[in-house]
């Protein structure tokens, strides 16, 4: 159908969206690294090459060396009896401060190598650090293995780490310990070759004399032993604050301490023990850089923990509905099949009513297939709505009986359907649109629930005609699966929202009930269907009345078609929202039908980006084979609940093959439609008709599949009458 006034679509928020989804999938990526930093004993280092020679120097020099850019080297020793405790891979909310409450109480102090993510996770410890009088050296941001890394890797961990311990304490840190580092003898080519750009930043690099290994949790004594200098030497000391359970490290400290105190040992940082300067001041912008950065860490964190929550909610109510879908399919079926096992009931003229408007391609054999029905009172009213393709013609010369042609200047589909009620003789009307080719038994099947009085309404079985291709397939499921499927659990539920416009029947007093057809919204087979509910009566659904429909050949006509159909859904949600609060029928619409709408086409639809972009963040970040299960499985429900679906409508599963390419292309299509139409309808935006072009597949479909011939004008039999109907 056609209308004149249309509002040009808002397309300002493509860009907002796509900058959104940008940033989201920077923080989850940013998440996805840091939570992806390890620690000694969380698993085995990248092997890097052995790379170039090791200067004699490096590996014969004391665990402190200076390493200039050019290779220089220089290093210096702990003095005698000094030892300086050093700690890596925190802070830990847990064994830091335990840690620190054994040197304050021992009068000792340390020096701490942090992960630069974990200073931003837990600051206020880095801070208790300094204010015990303990030092912070930068142990990279992600536990990074620095041997074979990209130089400019090394270069943003390092600054990284720095910002963010400026931030956390107002001190840059001057001491940088590689991550999975050891003593200098163990120094390789790669290592060296790392050592240099970091030596080349200012860092003093801070190996060890003593590798405790207290990661691997040998023991308190043999811990204590391992820490012990040989022959009252000084000595760089190996200990672990993080990375799983400390309390042997703990424990042995406090051995440690006083037994070596007594034998004239002292515990101090790594600048006291070498005469090194304070660590200096952070600057202004390192301090707001690592604030920032903080800032981002905590919201990517945050944001994959929404997401989480957000899939696992998704999950569940998916999980649900599916549950309910199944349970009234085969309720429903019962139901249905013990209808159709009764006899045929002949309930008086039925009236068809066709709002046409530039259906050429498919009007001749919408008509046809009407009158090659097997119910015996019909009569077939062509409602011309002002079109430009001689669709009134086509009809006219057909001559055909019980057909009358209705010419009106083009107001919009609603008035052409009141124009068609209003030159209907029948108490049963059915609503069709002109691009839809009726089975010869469609008519009379539509109609039997009608029997019972206190139904209004009845849906039709919609099919697709031309699904040949991908986009033909991915409807033809869409209509199987989602639409048919979820009609027979609004009959159940008694909560149908809408009765297709390609297939649906009315009665007469429930029209009359509403007022007719109303033009509010663009989505008038939604809207109307509501009305007809809240009005009091019920509205069924039908599977055995089967029309064929011609399904946009195109990306584009798809996405016109399903934009008019999703704004005007939320146009039609939004009219009848006082349902939410009544009782009875209306009631049940409002909560049941109103509530599943909102949920599941629009809220979810809505998230439906994030999603992806969640997806996209598992694929990088999380365990492959989890990710490729978690898929897999979800299509294995898609698939087996496709093929119920198709088991219920007696069609082949030949198409399920491309239910899983559904999830690219289609699936955004569908659920940036939504988001094109939250944000017209926010706007207030009155969104013009859309017509799609159509090429006849329907009529092909019926040529193909009919048995018998379809009806032609007898001699004698009278010839299809025109009227015009005024425009007030």
């Amino acid at each position: 159908m056609g209308k004149r006034v249309r509002q040009p679509a808002p397309r300002a928020h493509w860009a907002l969206l796509a900058l959104l989804m940008l940033v989201l999938l920077a923080e989850l990526s940013l998440n996805g690294y840091v939570n992806h930093a390890g620690a000694e004993g969380s698993g085995e280092p990248a092997v890097a090459s052995a790379g170039g020679r090791v200067p004699a120097a490096v590996r014969d020099g004391a665990a402190v060396q200076r390493i200039a850019a050019d290779g220089a080297v220089s290093s210096r020793a702990m003095p005698a009896r000094t030892i300086a405790l050093t700690f890596d891979d925190g802070p830990d909310p847990v064994w830091t401060p335990r840690i620190l409450a054994v040197l304050a109480r021992h009068g000792a102090h340390a020096t701490f190598f942090q992960v630069g993510s974990r200073v931003n996770e837990h600051p206020e410890i880095s801070r208790q650090v300094v204010a015990a009088g303990s030092e912070i050296g930068s142990h990279t941001f992600s536990h990074l293995t620095t041997a074979g890394a990209p130089g400019w890797l090394l270069d943003a961990e390092l600054a990284l780490t720095r910002n963010a311990i400026a931030a956390a304490t107002g001190y840059r840190p001057v001491l940088m310990r590689p991550p999975y580092s050891s003593a200098p003898d163990a120094v390789t080519g790669a290592d060296f070759t790392a050592l240099r750009r970091i030596g080349a930043q200012g860092y003093l690099v801070a190996l060890t004399d003593r590798d405790t290994e207290d990661w691997r949790r040998p023991g308190v004594a043999a811990i204590v032993r391992a820490a012990r200098p040989a022959r009252d030497a000084g000595a760089v000391v190996m200990l672990h604050d993080s990375g799983g359970d400390r309390a042997q490290t703990v424990a042995a400290l406090d051995q440690m301490i006083p037994a070596m105190r007594r034998q004239g040992y002292r515990f101090v940082t790594l600048s006291e023990g070498l005469g090194l300067p304070a660590a200096p001041r952070a600057s202004a912008g390192e301090r707001w850089r690592g604030h920032a950065l903080r800032l981002a860490q905590v919201s990517g964190g945050w944001l994959a923990h929404a997401m989480t929550v957000l899939m696992l909610i998704a999950l569940v109510l998916a999980a649900m509905r599916l549950l309910v879908q199944l349970w009234c399919a085969r309720a429903h079926l019962r139901r249905v099949r013990a209808l159709d096992a009764e006899p045929l009931v002949d309930l008086g003229l039925v009236s068809v009513i066709v709002p046409a408007y530039n259906e050429a391609a498919n009007i001749a054999g919408t008509v046809r297939s009407l009158l090659a029905s097997d119910y015996p009172l019909l009569e077939v009213i062509v409602v011309d709505d002002g079109s430009s393709d001689d669709t009134a013609g086509v009809v006219e010369r057909l001559r055909l009986p019980r057909v009358r042609v209705i010419r009106q200047r083009n107001a919009g589909k609603p008035a052409a359907l009141n124009t068609g009620v209003g030159y209907a003789r029948g108490d049963i009307f059915i609503m069709v649109d002109g691009d839809t080719v009726f089975e010869r038994a469609a008519v009379g099947r539509l109609i039997q629930p009608m029997r019972d009085p206190g139904v209004g309404a009845v849906s039709g079985n919609t099919k697709v005609a031309n699904r040949g291709g991908l986009l033909g397939r991915w409807q033809h499921l869409e209509y199987v699966i989602g639409f048919n499927l979820d009609r027979r659990m609004f009959d159940v539920g008694r909560c149908m929202p809408t009765v297709p416009g390609a297939i649906g029947a009315f009665r007469r007093a429930a029209v009359r009930d509403v007022g007719g057809v109303s033009p509010d919204t663009l989505a008038e087979d939604t809207d109307f269907t509501m009305a007809v509910i809240r009005a009091g009566w019920r509205v069924a659904y039908q599977p055995s009345a089967v029309a064929w429909t011609e399904a946009p050949a195109s990306l584009r006509q798809l996405w016109r078609q399903r934009y008019r159909w999703c704004y005007g859904t939320m146009q039609a949600m939004w009219k009848h929202r006082r349902a939410l609060a009544q009782r009875g029928p209306a009631g049940r619409l409002g909560r049941r039908g109103l509530g599943y709408l909102l949920v599941f086409q629009v809220l979810l639809p809505l998230s439906a980006p994030m999603v992806d972009v969640y997806g996209l963040y598992g694929l990088f970040f999380l365990p492959l084979d989890k990710v490729v299960a978690v898929w897999a499985g979800f299509t294995a429900v898609q698939v087996a609940t496709a093929a119920y679906a198709l088991k219920l409508d007696g069609e082949s599963y030949g198409p399920l093959w491309s239910l899983p390419l559904q999830q690219i292309v289609y699936r955004q299509l569908m659920y940036l439609v939504v988001v094109q139409s939250a944000v017209m309808a926010l706007l207030g935006g009155r969104l013009g008709w859309q017509r799609m072009v159509r090429t006849g597949a329907a009529t092909a479909h019926a040529a193909a599949t009919t048995p018998e011939p379809l009806p032609r004008p007898h001699p004698g039999q009278p010839a299809v009458r025109s009227a015009h109907w005024p425009i007030n």
